[in-house]
């Protein structure tokens, strides 16, 4: 219809947003960290392992201090 206009907002999960914020930051860090390309995505996938795993651990922690 002409006048009609739906608005749409996207909305992402909480570990959503951690995902991709580990993503981009360990691309980030595994390009400027290291010198060789099998080192660069060694050590990516660390920082993105350590990103989600330390996320998951602080929200259990805060889970049972809750609990």
């Amino acid at each position: 219809f002409p006048g009609k206009r739906e608005e749409t907002l996207v909305s992402i999960s909480h570990f959503s947003a951690v995902l991709l914020f580990s993503l981009f930051t360990s691309v980030v860090f595994g390009i400027t960290q290291r010198a060789e390309p099998k080192m660069m995505i060694r050590f990516g996938a660390l920082c993105f392992v350590l990103f989600v795993g330390g996320t998951v651990v602080a929200s259990w922690a805060m889970w049972l201090i809750k609990h």
